[in-house]
């Protein structure tokens, strides 16, 4: 008589993600939340009654959010080239060698209701997490040059300052305060304005794109996960990763 295995015993067990590769996916994940959340608040300023100093408050608060998103995003494009060998470039974009030939073969292998089995990221899902990267370097370059227009916050908050106000009998530039107008010089303020329009445009579009783009990815992680039953998400608090087949990315 024949005894078979249960499904749990056929499961093993593999290290894939490092600390700071989950870190960074959960501090990006509560970053994005409250920008998100302070953002809408800002975009409905005027249907929520919101005062010209609340505004400020808001946008304000929305920039320091943006600083720890930008410098978290920073540091995860950096650990790319240092990390281990799931959190590398090459391992998290369609970038590597062979990689179309990857595509062909795992797209073939799930059309046939048995997807190869990946610990770091399916050649499908590098695609989506290639567009998510270009989307949030998007927002963070564009959140940091508005940062400067909007409330005159670092990096570029003193250069837009100094370029948007008048200027005294030496030539140097008088102090002015976000949401007022004294001491702003009209034509040079709306210099500025043209100049910000391509970055609010981006910021604003490309936010509606992120969310949609997360919603999809949060989709194909739970079906992935119900499907595959490869411990997706408990990987990103354990770094650990389950599979009852080999790995082809395992070597």
């Amino acid at each position: 008589m024949s005894s078979t295995t249960s499904p749990s015993e056929e499961l093993k067990s593999y290290s894939v993600w490092d600390k700071t590769t989950r870190w960074f996916h959960w501090i990006n994940v509560i970053s994005i939340i409250g920008l998100i959340g302070v953002g809408i608040v800002i975009l409905n300023n005027k249907a929520l009654a919101v005062s010209g100093d609340g505004k400020i408050l808001l946008k304000t608060v929305h920039v320091y959010i943006g600083y720890i998103f930008a410098a978290n995003l920073g540091w995860r494009i950096i650990w790319g080239f240092l990390g281990n060998k799931y959190s590398r470039w090459t391992a998290v974009l369609p970038i590597n060698k062979g990689y179309w030939q990857s595509l062909s073969k795992y797209i073939a292998s799930a059309r046939a209701g048995d997807p190869q089995t990946y610990l770091g990221h399916n050649p499908l899902a590098k695609l989506m997490i290639a567009l998510l990267f270009m989307l949030l370097t998007a927002q963070a370059v564009t959140g940091l040059v508005l940062a400067g227009t909007d409330v005159f916050m670092p990096p570029f908050g003193n250069n837009i300052a100094e370029w948007v106000a008048e200027k005294d009998p030496e030539g140097n530039a008088v102090a002015i305060q976000a949401g007022s107008k004294d001491g702003v010089n009209k034509e040079a303020y709306a210099e500025m304005r043209d100049f910000r329009k391509p970055f609010i445009t981006v910021h604003y579009y490309a936010f509606y794109i992120l969310l949609l783009a997360a919603m999809v990815h949060i989709l194909f992680v739970v079906v992935g996960e119900v499907k595959e039953r490869n411990g997706l998400v408990s990987a990103m608090f354990t770094g650990k990763k389950v599979a009852s087949k080999e790995p082809v990315d395992l070597d």
